[in-house]
């Protein structure tokens, strides 16, 4: 019988009753309370907006760690909240009261270059599998930042720097190992649980925790990357827009309409002026990729151009920062096309920004990306050509995020009605409507049938949460 969770009928749990000692003590990693000296960092995110104070953290060691602290969270009725890497946009990772399984401890990878996969914990970052596997010449898209944790990336889709030439990383996801609501332990393949392989695969959190992944490497050794800054014009952002989706597949790009920051790399008497930052990564020859660069150099003369032959691993250079702790405001949504008022509104936006960064951040896609059936996976959103990202940024603590709020939900009121879907990773705590726009109905519906088989009670909840079919 499923658990109902109502916490009105149970026995109050408390930082010191007797049945959070008992949790301990089946344990081999750590059971954090507050006043624990690990217990403030295990609570820390990369958030600002964080500051939340959960009951316990299992910071789990193994698989039977996250069975027994699920078990112990169904028997007593709690919250239960899923950390990975902490980069939770709808910060879901950390929450007042519940019970916290960390896995950042659980970041084992283990590479097979002969049969070019890797077996990985879910606590492992886009970075611990990077390097290792380019050791071998073996690459997979991943995150977009060193940082990102493999468990809440790989369950959402993974949207990373080679999608458009291998797909996303649950396009690449051989099997994985789950710890259902009933704390069983379970593996998920084409062959096994084949129900539960669909629904991790783009569903989020909604169906258990997934405790190791198989991936299918590519081999992709380097790359023709890095970044090139352009002047900001509609034909600019217009003329990127049509080139990313139309280059060969092995360009992916991300661009970042923005002001140019005091870098380095940024001549002064461009700092503070709309740009247009285009990163890349092309996992052809070098010859091929200048070539298929060459039509997003010709679009104005560059501000500066960053991009050479590297060790792939060697993109998340240029992304570091956003591993530090920061404030952010996102709205998101998928598109097919935008008009030229959509883009003059974007540009005007990016002019009167006045948070340490404020962008929008636009990808192109197609490739393998749109190859892939929208049924075969529950990232269902394979024929959008575009991910449309407005992203206000803020490095201190003490700002006031309201003005910073302010200025995404406008630019998001007057470009909303051209999306079409929402990447399920992309999305803030914005309610039941917008998960559902993450999912095509015949998508939410077969995900609820599935979450009605391995989670009825809906114990995983903390989530862009797809309540169990009735």
């Amino acid at each position: 019988m499923p658990v109902a969770h109502d916490r009105s009928v149970t026995e109050p749990i408390t930082r010191d009753t007797n049945p959070l000692r008992t949790l301990r003590d089946q344990l081999r990693g750590e059971l954090l309370l507050e006043g624990h000296p690990a217990y403030d960092p295990a609570r820390t995110t990369v958030s600002l907006r964080n500051d939340r104070r959960p009951l316990a953290i299992v910071r789990a060691r193994c698989p039977e760690d996250v069975a027994a602290a699920v078990r112990f969270a169904s028997e007593h009725d709690l919250l239960l909240a899923v950390r990975s890497g902490g980069h939770s946009i709808a910060l879901q990772s950390i929450v007042d009261d519940a019970l916290v399984i960390d896995l950042s401890a659980m970041k084992a990878v283990d590479i097979d270059p002969t049969a070019q996969t890797a077996r990985v914990e879910p606590g492992a970052t886009s970075g611990d599998l990077a390097w290792p596997a380019h050791e071998h010449g073996l690459a997979l898209s991943t995150g977009d930042t060193h940082s990102v944790g493999m468990g809440g990336l790989t369950t959402g889709g993974g949207i990373g720097y080679l999608v458009r030439k291998h797909g996303l990383t649950i396009d690449n996801l051989l099997s994985a190992r789950v710890v259902t609501a009933a704390g069983e332990i379970v593996t998920a393949s084409p062959t096994e649980h084949p129900d539960l392989f669909w629904a991790i695969r783009g569903g989020g959190g909604n169906m258990g925790v997934v405790v190791e992944f198989t991936y299918r490497l590519a081999p992709v050794g380097h790359i023709l990357g890095g970044l090139l800054v352009l002047p900001a014009s509609r034909e600019v952002v217009r003329g990127y827009l049509d080139h990313s989706i139309a280059a060969p597949d092995e360009l992916t790009t991300l661009a970042d309409l923005t002001k140019a920051p005091p870098a380095p790399f940024i001549p002064e008497e461009w700092v503070g002026r709309p740009v247009l930052m285009v990163l890349t990564a092309w996992s052809g020859s070098a010859e091929d990729g200048e070539r298929a660069l060459a039509p997003m150099r010709a679009l104005a003369e560059p501000v500066a151009d960053l991009m050479s032959w590297m060790p792939y691993p060697s993109i998340y250079d240029f992304t570091a920062h956003l591993a530090e702790p920061h404030g952010a405001s996102i709205r998101m949504m998928f598109a097919d096309d935008l008009s030229d008022q959509a883009i003059d509104a974007m540009l005007a936006a990016t002019e009167a920004g006045t948070a340490p960064a404020n962008l929008v951040h636009l990808r192109g896609l197609g490739g393998a990306f749109g190859r892939v059936p929208n049924d075969a996976t529950a990232f269902a959103h394979r024929d959008r050509r575009y991910f449309v990202a407005i992203i206000a940024v803020w490095e201190d603590a003490a700002d006031d995020p309201r003005p910073h709020e302010q200025w995404t939900t406008t630019l998001w009121d007057q470009v909303r009605a051209q999306g079409r879907g929402v990447y399920v990773n992309f999305l803030e705590d914005e309610g039941p409507d917008r998960v559902r726009e993450a999912y095509p109905p015949r998508t939410y519906e077969r995900l609820a049938t599935v979450k009605r088989r391995y989670d009825p009670g809906n114990l995983f909840r903390l989530n862009q949460n797809v309540p169990p079919a009735a």
